[in-house]
């Protein structure tokens, strides 16, 4: 369902009933915390039952309540301040124990991704990955740490690998100055959406570069500009965003590349093995 679930709610609104009007002027006033809320919760706040809750997503043409959530969180996720995160978050944990919230949180984060996943998109990915002329990995902020961690395994399988993270405006575009067609780009953002990592990606597409989008879900401003986009569902918990699920994808995509890519790997980590153990890399245990 691609409507905006607001202007959804608006427009079906006089065929609501007196129990789904009070659903729908709940979300429409507190939209920032009802994203983030059981069907129980929401049922509660909104004083009717859970059955109702859960009538009311399929009235809007969703297969249920967990579907219509998610709408919710993905269309304002990337507008929410870190002090409404803050707030939000306090209101959802409660006083539920922060580790095991957490930790529930990151599994039902690949749970959902491994449902979603589309493995043609993936395969694409890592067939323009390896025949790529130069890759350009671009994560800013939160998201440089995947960028990072990608770019530390591409520079052991290729040459022609390089990472923009961390660099004001103007220094991204000097770093892909020789970006051209045959290049692949990388781009990497979960909310709030990088702007810098958003222009990389309109340079990219300028010059015809292959564009491939890491982000949370398709209707991400990176998707858009992005030849193929790869998503992995990304939580918020309090001010900041669970990249587990992010994570997990970036290792499949690093394992994938790594069966075809044109290098022989044991002969590869057989000469990094010997480089690492002369010059003591690795603590001997």
């Amino acid at each position: 369902m691609e409507k905006d679930i607001l202007s959804a709610i608006e427009a079906a609104s006089d065929g609501f009933s007196k129990s789904q009007r009070k659903i729908a002027e709940y979300i429409l006033s507190n939209y920032d915390k009802a994203a983030f809320m059981t069907a129980i919760r929401l049922a509660r706040f909104a004083d009717v039952s859970e059955s109702t809750v859960v009538r009311f997503a399929v009235e809007l043409g969703y297969s249920g309540y967990p579907e219509m959530r998610r709408a919710l969180a993905d269309m304002i996720r990337g507008k929410l301040t870190s002090v409404q995160r803050i707030k939000v978050a306090k209101d959802i944990m409660g006083s539920r124990d922060i580790l095991t919230h957490v930790l529930s949180s990151d599994i039902e984060q690949i749970r959902q991704t491994m449902e979603e996943a589309d493995s043609g998109k993936f395969s694409q990915a890592v067939d323009a990955i390896v025949q790529a002329n130069n890759i350009y990995i671009i994560g800013m902020r939160s998201s440089s740490f995947l960028a990072n961690f990608m770019g530390f395994y591409f520079n052991l399988l290729f040459s022609n690998s390089r990472v923009i993270s961390e660099c004001p405006d103007s220094e991204v575009f000097e770093h892909m100055l020789r970006l051209s067609k045959g290049d692949v780009v990388i781009a990497i953002s979960f909310p709030r959406y990088s702007k810098r990592t958003i222009k990389g990606m309109q340079y990219a597409r300028d010059v015809g570069a292959n564009i491939i989008a890491i982000t949370d879900v398709r209707v991400s401003p990176l998707t858009e500009l992005a030849d193929i986009a790869l998503c992995a569902r990304s939580d918020m918990i309090s001010f900041l965003d669970t990249l587990v699920a992010p994570l997990s994808l970036v290792n499949a995509l690093v394992v994938a590349v790594s069966e075809k890519a044109p290098v022989d790997l044991y002969e590869r980590f057989e000469t990094l093995e010997k480089i690492w153990d002369e010059y003591g890399v690795y603590e001997q245990v």
